[in-house]
């Protein structure tokens, strides 16, 4: 009899070393891949919140020679990854070190698959196109939410195109990252509460999703219940080491459940806004959560009862419209807490943008685990919905 494969399932990860004073640990990690010279990427806003200097001052302590790449916009940019490929070759290093937040830790990977190939990053658009171990990767999150120091995902932007663009392999799942909540002191309130509700969205989209599974699951509901327990409280008290490292736990295990069990309909319509608009994606995956949910509720009530459930709402005796309505009000009380309440309109999305904006959404992989099929008339009255 021939066994189905359809129901196994894998889980990758880097190694991780999660807590307070992690990062420190970082020239350590370098000189174990034997590096000579260590390329460091990041961005201006994490370079002037003084955390490059201070991995900069580490591998020099550890007699570790460098070179450095802050070039990265927010949606980090097709020639910025090429630029830095570039910067990579001429210096002649080879270990390549991230510290920040989604941007300059998605276009690290970037630059690590162009090193190793030589050819523009736009031919590896997709899943399991990369033939070349990119080389060694240290990642170092400085915002809790985007998980791409878990992930097998790299999410490019390409602006001829207005495209953002993902690559899922896992020759993009970094070889270590060090979790250090103490890096997310200098977020301010904003970036705080979309890197969250980030982290959410990649929960709750990993749980729904075709391809979730019991190594997913148990990573996902506890990333919900973590975040739906401190977020609010964080947004309120910034400085609280304590509940800082709560959500710093919770991306984590949100971003290990999404990065296997891939999302669905709200990441792919947010990639699409996104590469669109050039927004920040937890804003974008803010606007479009509840209204997602609202759409692909009838498609698992079971696992929608669960979250509720896991965000503090007492299901006993519900019926499902009672339940999804409950999970609509939480998922927007949440979002009036932290301040997300913007809707598309506000940010300069038309009525006529929307055709384009649905068949981006249509052509990003995420949409193909939503565990609601949609067609893109589907994806165009969420987005209307949203409006």
């Amino acid at each position: 009899m021939a066994h189905d494969v359809t129901n196994l399932r894998k889980f990758v990860s880097p190694e991780i070393v999660f807590g307070a004073g992690s990062r420190k640990a970082v020239a350590n990690f370098a000189s174990n891949f034997g590096a000579r010279k260590v390329f460091l990427v990041s961005d201006p806003g994490v370079a002037k919140a003084g955390w490059v200097a201070e991995i900069q001052t580490l591998l020099t302590e550890a007699g570790l020679d460098y070179d450095t790449f802050t070039g990265v916009s927010p949606n980090p940019r097709v020639e910025e990854v090429m630029i830095g490929a570039e910067q990579y070759k001429s210096a002649g290093c080879d270990v390549i070190i991230a510290i920040g937040g989604g941007s300059p830790m998605d276009c690290a990977k970037g630059i690590g698959i162009v090193s190793a190939h030589g050819r523009s990053i736009l031919e590896f658009e997709g899943v399991d196109t990369i033939t070349i171990p990119s080389p060694p990767l240290i990642l170092i999150p400085t915002t809790a939410g985007t998980s791409a120091d878990v992930s097998q995902f790299a999410i490019i932007s390409d602006p001829n195109r207005r495209f953002k663009f993902s690559i899922i392999s896992k020759s993009v799942v970094p070889d270590v990252s060090l979790i250090d909540p103490e890096v997310t002191q200098t977020m301010d309130p904003f970036l705080t509460a979309c890197t969250g509700v980030d982290a959410m969205v990649h929960a709750i989209e990993a749980f729904v999703s075709t391809g979730s599974g019991p190594l997913t699951d148990a990573h996902a509901l506890e990333a919900i219940r973590l975040i739906n327990t401190h977020l609010e409280p964080l947004i309120a008290n910034p400085s609280d080491a304590q509940l800082r490292e709560q959500i710093m736990l919770g991306s984590m295990q949100a971003g290990l459940a999404f990065s296997n069990a891939i999302l669905g309909a709200v990441h792919a319509m947010s990639h699409s806004l996104g590469g669109f608009l050039d927004l920040p994606h937890g804003l974008c995956n803010a606007m479009l959560l509840d209204h997602v949910v609202a759409y692909n509720f009838s498609a698992c009530e079971d696992r929608f009862k669960r979250i509720a459930e896991t965000m503090g709402i007492d299901t006993r005796g519900m019926t499902p419209p009672v339940v999804r309505e409950r999970l609509l009000g939480r998922i927007t009380e949440l979002k009036r807490h932290v301040g997300l309440e913007k809707r598309l309109a506000e940010l300069g999305v038309r009525n006529s943008d929307i055709p384009s904006l649905s068949g981006f959404a249509m052509q990003d992989p995420c949409i193909v685990t939503n565990p609601r099929k949609s067609s893109q008339r589907d994806v165009e009255v969420v987005y209307e919905e949203a409006l």
